[in-house]
């Protein structure tokens, strides 16, 4: 629950993302995969939004699945519970299920650290889909994204109140490009949750990953970047951009799409 309400935002990923699958495409995407799913709240919002949208959960975590099934699909409706599946699998085995599109959330894929592990898995994703599907995976960069550094900010969390989330940046290495992230709470009665989350992860560059999702059969790529406004602030808007400026920190979609032969 709390990382849910710091991290996430799934009502504005499943609205606002596959209007750029349509665009692309041509077709309306009804078919979800949410690799490492986590808690599912982006597949559970997937289903909410018609009786012909149906969603898979995957993720290597047997608590994060019993989580996802016992807390968020239990209140969904009964025919939206139908159309969703949460299952523990690893994501560079899954197979089947054509679907329109997956989405790879909150960097998860950089627990992939070698370039051939990276691959397989874009590669069973490409199999994953149908003739006409995408991948989006999350993405950041950056100086500001990789330098040690302490960011505080307020959440409010249901049923909890107004809980601190510190996001603390423990440096990169240069030469392996793997960093260290944790994720600490510090709840409204004052009681401090250290290293409620730890990340290790290898940070890819988007050319790295377009690359690779071109050798793993994706006919094309598209880098989306969030638009900042002049304080550097996230606007909740995507661009398609082929160059940009450098700056402290950036994140984005990079989208591989799978088109018929």
């Amino acid at each position: 629950m709390l990382y849910e309400a710091a991290v996430q935002s799934p009502k504005w990923q499943v609205e606002y993302l596959p209007q750029f699958h349509r665009l692309w495409l041509g077709k309306k995407p009804l078919r979800f995969r949410e690799d490492f799913c986590g808690s599912g709240l982006v597949s559970c919002e997937w289903v909410k939004i018609s009786p012909k949208h149906e969603a898979w959960g995957l993720d290597l975590s047997a608590e994060c699945i019993r989580y996802a099934r016992e807390v968020n699909q239990s209140v969904l409706s009964r025919s939206a519970q139908a159309r969703l599946r949460f299952k523990e699998q690893d994501v560079l085995s899954a197979r089947g299920g054509s679907f329109d599109w997956i989405g790879a959330f909150n960097y998860s894929y950089f627990v992939f650290h070698d370039r051939k592990t990276l691959l397989r898995y874009f590669k069973n994703a490409y199999h994953s889909l149908a003739p006409r599907g995408s991948l989006f995976l999350e993405i950041a960069g950056g100086p500001g994204f990789i330098q040690p550094d302490t960011t505080r900010k307020k959440v409010q969390v249901p049923g909890i109140g107004k809980v601190t989330q510190i996001w603390e940046q423990h440096g990169m290495d240069p030469i392996t490009q793997v960093a260290d992230y944790s994720i600490h709470f510090q709840l409204p009665d004052g009681k401090w949750m250290n290293d409620a989350f730890v990340y290790h992860w290898r940070i890819w560059s988007p050319r790295e990953v377009r690359e690779l999702l071109e050798e793993a059969g994706f006919q094309e790529t598209y880098v989306l970047l969030e638009q900042t406004d002049a304080r550097g602030k996230g606007l909740g808007e995507l661009a398609v951009q082929e160059e940009a400026d450098l700056t402290p920190t950036w994140v984005g979609y990079i989208v591989g799409l799978k088109k018929p032969a």
